[in-house]
Parts: C-alpha cells; structure tokens; sequence
C-alpha cells in the first residue's frame, strides 16, 4: 500500500506470472500524488495461497477482486490492471460485479495476438524443475525481454521466486495456473461484450513494442468503447510500467487527475443503465 488511506482507492493488479512488487514504482508516484494504491498478489501467486482446486480462471479471479474491494472498506475503486489483471478489470466493470469509478487496462484490450502469447507460455513454461541460481533466472528473463537493462544487482529478482526445498529457485506462482483449460473464443467474445458494456471513465495503455495488444487490437477496443481515452508508451514492451514506469506513471496521473481528482469527488459521466452481460458457461482461464 502507498499514500493516503483517505485518497482515492486505487488496486492495482498485475500480469500472469507477475506478482505485486510490479507495481512498486507506479503506487510510490500513485501514493505521492495523493492516492491509496494497493498492489495485491493475484491467488496462486507471489505470497498468495495456492487454491486447493486448482482453478484460476476470470470468474474465481473477479470474486477475489470484489472481496478485496469489501476488505477494504468497501468504497469505489480505480481499476488498474496489467494484462491478466487487465482482463479481471475489463470483466469486473464490464459485467457490474465492481462499481469503479474508472478503469486502467495496460497492455490488455478484448483480443490478444496469438504470437505474443505462445511468445509468454513458453517464458514461464521453462524450467519446471527450477533454476539453480538467480542467474539463471536473470538470463531467462533477459531472453524474455531483450530489450530492458540487466540489473547489475539480482537481489530483486528473489521476490519474483521461491527458493524450493530442492535448493532451486522455482517462479513465485502455481504450476497448475498454465495447465487449466482455456477458450480463447470465448474468452474474447465475453471481453468484447464487456467492452462495449463499459460506461465509466477508460484509458487504455499500450506498449509500443508489444506483441500481446497491437495497435490494430487498440484501435478495436477503441471502436467497441469510443469514450475510452488511449496512450502508447513507445519503448514499452508488454510490460509496460515495467519498462518505462515514468511515462506510465504520469499518463495514469494525468488521466485520473481528471476523472478521479485525489482531492474531490470523481467526475464521470452518468452512469447510462446496460444489460448485465453474463459470462460463458464454466470458468475460462485467463492468458496473461
């Protein structure tokens, strides 16, 4: 958590595979502008539990997210999710489960590119049996993300692993979150609809260098919600805030300056009545 616990509530939630030290440079600037952001780790990652069955789709995810809201206080919170936390936002607001007062989804839109996707399935499915040392670890996300600096201390890259009782270093989520069954149709047809549902305050972040959201994919979701604001961060990879968190910091700021002031009340359309869009039978699991 950063900044004032009377500001404006902000959660943010991260990516696939991610946990929430993510956030650690955008809540610092969240919380100094007057904010209360709060990062949470994502069930079955970081240091959240593991779920017992196993599952780790949208509808699980979305219920984790309004008990959140309820622990913490129950007030109207800005939305900020990172592509799989994105795609919990979108369905949150899109289906009434959240009354947010506005919406950040960063690198995430109704659709995603199967390339940048098989390009993340095959980063986090690498060696299952661990890494012998925070090198290893290092090197595998460099291979990654060739483009973002090797930290000169890896210290920090300790909190994106566990250190196993085998002595390897294992990522910081549940195996069993890349095994569940997912559609991709479905999934993309249920966030189209929760696109087009959207009516509260929207800006849509995408990274220039990304290949999880093209630009083509940005200008659809723009045509299913027209009233959503868009920035792409170039020089950003998928990881946006990652990369480049000072551009990302400041057009966040800048657009909730505007539609949710940290010192008065949310300015927002009127709240246009839609139906409530159900999601499809079962529970689809999320691609990061």
């Amino acid at each position: 958590m950063w900044g004032d616990p009377d500001g404006p509530l902000v959660i943010l939630q991260h990516g696939g595979g991610q946990t929430r030290h993510a956030w650690k440079g955008a809540g610092e600037i969240l919380g100094r502008a007057g904010y209360h952001a709060v990062a949470l780790d994502a069930r079955g990652h970081g240091d959240s539990d593991w779920a017992p069955d196993g599952v780790y789709g949208q509808d699980v995810m979305v219920a984790d997210l309004c008990q959140v809201v309820q622990q913490l206080g129950g007030r109207r919170p800005v939305l900020v999710g990172a592509s799989m936390g994105g795609g919990v936002s979108l369905v949150a607001c899109g289906e009434d489960h959240v009354d947010a007062t506005a919406l950040v989804l960063v690198d995430i839109g109704h659709r995603i590119e199967t390339e940048g996707v098989q390009k993340i399935q095959a980063f986090m499915n690498q060696k299952p049996e661990g890494f012998d040392s925070l090198e290893e670890v290092a090197d595998a996300i460099a291979s990654y993300q060739p483009h973002r600096r090797r930290p000169r201390d890896l210290s920090g890259l300790a909190k994106n692993v566990r250190l196993g009782d085998d002595g390897r270093y294992h990522w910081h989520w549940d195996p069993r979150f890349r095994t569940g069954h997912r559609d991709v149709g479905k999934r993309e047809a249920r966030l189209t609809a929760c696109a087009r549902a959207l009516r509260l305050p929207t800006l849509l972040v995408r990274g220039g260098l990304s290949d999880v959201l093209s630009e083509e994919g940005a200008r659809e979701f723009l045509a299913l919600c027209p009233h959503a604001e868009y920035v792409n961060v170039t020089e950003a990879g998928h990881m946006v805030a990652g990369d480049r968190n000072d551009v990302f910091a400041n057009a966040v700021i800048e657009f909730l300056a505007r539609v949710v002031p940290a010192d008065g009340e949310p300015v927002q359309p009127p709240h246009a009545p839609h139906p409530h869009h159900q999601g499809p039978p079962g529970d689809v699991n999320d691609v990061p």
